[in-house]
């Protein structure tokens, strides 16, 4: 049956209706596609990758960050240049304004003998901060002071003031000297008159130093000026020894005391690289010197500057005399002049009664008795007594003698001085000789003696030096070195591990006792460079077992820090199971990798290893281990603590 023709009419209407709404739907989704096209192709076409297109019915929707304002402006813009800008939709974020951050603020401070130099960018003036440039005015007395600071607005850094003070404290105590000043750091470095004044000013300066703050120093001493330059090689029935041994150089010194070696000196003795030597042949000098005293068997040379005295003992024959004076004239260099005298014997010698004799007591009381040719030679002895050991020290009782021989008052003189250099001891001069003995606490007394006798008395004249060196007198040995430092700490880990909880980085209560010893050994140590490393065994992973050997050292070095060590010159490491020392195999050997060790780094380090060869590593930082955690330096502060790394289950 056919359907009739008022039914079709609507059909065909609907019909109509519904192609034409698919037609506009598909046209507009077209528009929309192609507009959102155009625009990023403008885009791109700009440069601008950050900005996504998207199209939402007619509009165009731009996100994504811009890194500026007036890059989000820009991109807007070229959408509205391709589509009507009605129909742009900015949803673009821009990049937040960062802060301008501080500058890093650090002033160098340079100091000698034409004045004082400022340099550097400081925060501007804040309260309690001192007047830097008039602070250096006032410590260069009158002298240049060049300023060039620059100063800024930001505010002073934490640690500024505390770290500042101390540069200035460290500016006063050095007159040739570099002090550099940050917030987390000083650095000094310094020129020091001698060893024992480099020591003394490393210890003040430590002792100055603000709790927390890393210090670094940097303090030479260069070599001594030897005034006269001397070297005295004695060879007697007591044996070869150096009554004062100096040399130009390394090499010289070397070349010396092989010398001496070969004429009996039983054992290498400190020999001082000094500055002053009259000629670059000194070396060349002393050695012919030395070989000429071991060919006469029993005599004694003395070197002072260019001034060479042979004095051979009554035993040698008169042929061995001149041959060997013929042959040590031969080869002394040209700039030296030699004075040979071979000592009569005992039965052609001058007896007397003549004789002076001081004492020095280990209280410091000395007894002046003897003979002095005059009241104002007896005065002269008297003051300079006084003013060498004390006013109320000094007990006098001598006679006047006008026939005593010429050259007595050098003599009795030159042998006080001589005296002031002991500790305890005694002096005799007679007309042929002047004897001192005793005992001193500084190793370069003996030297200094034969340096002032030599200086005083003149060439060819005779004395005799009989001084013993006593290490418990002497102030710098009072301070250990690093290699007795580092054997109190084996001590202390030799008696009981440093053990940890399993696991885990807990220092267990049994270590305390270790720990504690470690510290009081530390304590009156200098300032080292040490490692503290950590170490365990091969189970677990190997990444976990270097992470739980890291916590463990830095455990250690928290602990040390906490029991007041200055721990600034300390790095903890962990190597995990990279370096055993025994099986893994075994419980034995695992619970012996298991371990805590400390270890010298740098020159000290190689110089403890040198010293002690075959041994274990305590002589310098080995590398680390391919993969090991990166070293955890000392913080600054007690109660900041080195990143904590997860341990090991």
């Amino acid at each position: 049956m056919r359907p009739s023709a008022a039914l079709l009419a609507p059909l065909a209407f609907i019909l109509a209706a519904a192609l034409a709404t698919l037609g506009a739907s598909l046209a507009a989704t077209v528009i929309e596609e192609r507009s959102a096209r155009a625009v990023a192709s403008e885009l791109l076409a700009d440069g601008i990758t950050w900005a996504s297109v998207e199209s939402d019915g007619l509009q165009v929707r731009l996100s994504g960050t811009a890194p500026t304002e007036a890059a989000r402006f820009r991109a807007v813009s070229l959408a509205g240049r391709v589509v009507d800008a009605n129909r742009v939709r900015d949803d673009l974020d821009v990049t937040p304004v960062q802060a301008i951050e501080a500058p890093r603020f650090s002033v160098e401070m340079l100091r000698n003998g034409d004045g004082i130099q400022l340099i550097g960018l400081m925060p501007a003036a804040a309260e309690g901060q001192p007047a830097l440039a008039a602070e250096a005015a006032a410590l260069a007395s009158g002298m240049k002071v060049t300023d060039l600071l620059e100063t800024t607005a930001f505010p002073a850094p934490e640690g500024w003031d505390r770290a500042l003070a101390f540069g200035l404290e460290a500016l006063k105590r050095l007159p040739r000297s570099k002090i550099s000043v940050a917030a987390d750091r000083v650095a000094v470095t310094a020129i020091a008159d001698s060893e024992a004044e480099k020591r003394t000013l490393e210890r003040e300066l430590m002792a100055a130093r603000p709790q927390g703050l890393p210090v670094h120093f940097a303090i030479s001493a260069p070599r001594p000026v030897l005034t006269p330059f001397t070297l005295r090689f004695v060879r007697d029935a007591e044996g070869a020894r150096f009554d004062a041994c100096a040399a130009d150089s390394t090499a010289a010194r070397d070349r010396i005391l092989a010398a001496a070696a070969e004429a009996g000196l039983p054992a290498p003795v400190p020999c001082t690289v000094g500055l002053g030597v009259p000629s670059p042949t000194w070396g060349e000098a002393a050695e012919a010197g030395i070989r000429a005293v071991a060919a006469l068997g029993e005599a004694q040379i003395t070197f002072s500057d260019a001034d060479v005295t042979l004095l051979a003992a009554p035993s040698v024959a008169q042929a061995t005399f001149d041959t060997v004076v013929g042959e040590l004239q031969t080869a002394l260099p040209r700039v030296f002049s030699l004075k040979a005298t071979l000592q009569p014997r005992p039965a052609a010698v001058a007896e007397g009664p003549a004789e002076f004799t001081a004492t020095l007591a280990g209280d410091g009381q000395v007894q002046l008795r003897g003979r002095l040719t005059d009241d104002g030679l007896r005065s002269a002895v008297d003051s300079f007594a006084r003013a060498e050991f004390g006013a109320d020290r000094v007990y006098t009782a001598t006679r006047l003698d006008a026939d005593l021989p010429d050259g007595w008052a050098v003599r009795v003189l030159a042998g006080l001085e001589s005296l002031g250099q002991l500790a305890s001891g005694s002096l005799v001069v007679r007309p042929d000789t002047v004897e001192v003995t005793g005992v001193t606490g500084s190793q370069q007394g003996r030297a200094r003696i034969a340096q002032i006798l030599s200086d005083r008395l003149g060439q060819g004249q005779t004395f005799r030096v009989s001084v013993t060196y006593d290490e418990a007198l002497d102030p710098l040995a009072a301070q250990p070195t690093p290699e007795e430092c580092m054997a109190g700490i084996e001590a202390a880990l030799a008696r009981q591990k440093i053990i940890f909880a399993p696991g885990s980085a807990e220092i267990e209560a049994e270590a305390n006792a270790t720990l504690a010893a470690i510290a009081e050994t530390l304590a009156d140590c200098p300032p080292l460079p040490l490692e503290i490393a950590g170490h365990t065994d091969s189970q677990g992973s190997s990444e976990g077992n270097r992470a739980l050997s890291q916590a463990r050292a830095e455990a250690v070095l928290l602990s040390l820090q906490g029991r007041r060590v200055p721990v600034e010159g300390f790095t903890a490491v962990g190597y995990g199971e990279d370096r055993p020392i025994a099986d893994n195999g075994t419980d034995a050997g695992r619970e012996a990798n298991r371990r805590i060790e400390f270890r010298l780094k740098g020159a000290e380090g190689a110089a403890a290893a040198a010293a002690a060869p075959g041994t274990a590593a305590p002589g310098g930082a080995a590398p680390a281990a391919p993969g090991a955690e990166a070293p955890s330096v000392a913080p600054a502060e007690p109660d900041v603590r080195p990143q904590r790394r997860s341990a090991a289950p």
